[in-house]
This record gives structure tokens, sequence and C-alpha cells, in this order.
């Protein structure tokens, strides 16, 4: 699995949309997971669908002429009230040539999960049609990023992204699991800060730069420092259960998807940087992607909600023919 997923906040407005596309190999041949949700309301639009390709080491994927995405552009066409054209200027990629978002565990073989946060920002301009709302947008913030893995997802992870802060060019970006190769198992969170001026602090690895997390249903606090660097990163974060959107995750090779993702578009974040104890930036935005994953998570609360279990994940993908 291939999981491509674009978020754009629109500050002005108060707005959130997110796109995403997973290019899933399955013992029949390739097959996508697609999405689109929007904040605020209910809006959420989920596909299975026959067919998807990815671009070898770029931010490309699509699914025939219903997701076709890149660095640049997103188009999106799952139903009449399902569509996202967005055009991407001045895109802010990650900076850095050896490492990911990742970091060390991307040289790590086999892993269950893999993680890079693409495009820490740019400028973007469009217009969205969801849940019966249309609204154009210019010059709204956009993020991108990418996962990867032999199986899907984790057993079960946490994540979050935000824009909106006062200060424009400021992003923050976290993702955690519990993450696995073979009969080893360890729970890994990595943190991302794009400081305002482009200055870009990676928190996550053992021993030099470690991250705890401490979570609820409703909560994540996060702090991380770098041993060597002597940089420190607190953030905490919250929204309530009953305003998340439940996503997809696909099961590669069942060719389908099943509720996966707790994701709320708009909760509150806030966070502080530190360099050997002074502080040096600190923000909160009120436009927050905050997410916990498991399949038994999202199950459970869609029968809090009391919906099907079964209609997230949309219908199986019709299976190749030959």
């Amino acid at each position: 699995m291939e999981g491509y997923f674009w978020r754009v906040t629109d500050l002005a407005s108060g707005r959130v949309v997110v796109a995403l596309i997973g290019v899933n190999q399955g013992p029949e041949g390739p097959w996508a997971t697609l999405g689109l949700a929007s904040h605020p309301g209910s809006g959420l639009h989920v596909l299975a669908h026959p067919g998807a390709s990815a671009v070898p080491g770029r931010l490309a994927a699509r699914a025939g002429s219903a997701f076709v995405a890149d660095e640049r552009q997103v188009r999106v066409d799952l139903a009449a009230d399902a569509r996202l054209d967005l055009w991407i200027d001045q895109p802010q990629p990650w900076p850095r040539r050896a490492f990911g978002g990742s970091s060390v565990f991307q040289l790590v073989p086999r892993l269950n999960q893999y993680w890079h946060p693409w495009l820490l920002g740019g400028r973007a301009s469009g217009a969205a049609s969801i849940g019966g709302q249309t609204w154009t947008f210019h010059d709204a913030q956009v993020y991108a990023e990418k996962n990867w893995g032999r199986e899907g997802f984790p057993d079960a992870w946490w994540w979050g992204q935000a824009h909106g802060f006062e200060d424009a060019d400021a992003c923050v970006a976290f993702a955690g699991g519990e993450v696995a190769a073979g009969p080893i198992r360890s729970r890994v969170t990595a943190l991302v800060v794009r400081l305002p001026g482009g200055r870009l602090i990676r928190l996550g690895n053992p021993g030099t730069s470690p991250v705890r997390a401490r979570l609820t249903p409703e909560s994540w606090q996060l702090a991380g420092r770098s041993v060597t660097q002597g940089w420190s990163v607190e953030l905490q974060a919250e929204a309530p259960l009953d305003d998340a959107h439940v996503l997809p995750v696909p099961l590669p090779r069942e060719h389908n998807n099943s509720a996966g993702a707790i994701e709320h578009l708009a909760g509150r974040l806030q966070l502080a940087v530190r360099r050997r104890g002074r502080l040096v930036w600190q923000g909160e935005s009120r436009l927050a992607g905050l997410e916990h994953g498991g399949l038994a998570q999202a199950e459970a609360e869609l029968r809090r909600r009391g919906v099907p279990v079964g209609a997230v994940g949309a219908p199986p993908v019709p299976r190749p023919v030959g």
C-alpha cells in the first residue's frame, strides 16, 4: 500500500478539505482507496476504485479519472457532490535529501509502515464541492504526505498536522504507531516542525531525539527533545470525538476498505518550541488535523454511533476480468 494525502487549510474562511488515495497492490491487481472530506459540515465521500498507479520517487498518484494528483495539482471526481480542483503554487517541499520523515527507520527493511511529510506548505487555490456545499479558495495553505507499508497500516497509530497559525509559514506534523519488522515491535513517534522562516526540526529517533506520546480518545500530548541539538518541542491538542469523521483504510489482500481512522479536521493544537530552555516560537491553530487509527478503534466508534461497520468501507472493488 502507498497512501497519498493532501490537506488544505483556508484560515480566512475557516474551512478545511482533505483528499486521499491509497494505491493498493492486491493478489488480483492494483486498486485504489479514495476519499474526500471537509470541514465545517459532515461532508465525506469514500470509494473503492478498480485500478490505480503511482509514480516512484514523486508525490503523484491516480485512479482513472476519479483521482489525479501530484505536487502541483489535485483533481478529484468521486460523485456530483464530491469534487475538488486544486492548484498549488510556491510549494515548500521537504528540504532534506538524506532522510525523510521516518528518518533512520526508512533504512530498516520490511517495516509495516513508513511515513514522509512530502509538502510542508504552499499556496492552494481552487474549488470544492462536498456534501452539498460548494466554495472556492485562494492562497490557502496546503500540506501533503506519503505513507507506505506491506500490509496497509499498523494495528494502532496516531497522527496530526496543522497550518492555520498566526505565522502563515509555520507547519507541524507528527505520526506515530506500533511499527513491526518480523518479531520486532516498537512504539515510535516522529514529530516535524517547520518554523517561521523555514527552519526544520525533526524529532523521533530513539536515543538522540526521542518523542513521548500520551493519548486519549480526545487528546494528543507530545514531548520531544534533541540530545545533540538542544531543541525541545511540546505539543498539546484536543478535539471532541463526536466531531470526527471515520475514514477508510485499505485491506490490500481483500480488495476492500474498512473503517480504520478516526479523523478530526478542525481540532485545537498548541505548540511550543525551545532551544536549550529558551522559547523560540509558540503558536496555536484551531484547524488542526488529528487522528487516532486502528480497525478496532474505528469499528467501536461506528458502533457507538449506531452506524453499520461496513458502511464506511464502501462496496468491494469489482474484480478484474480474466
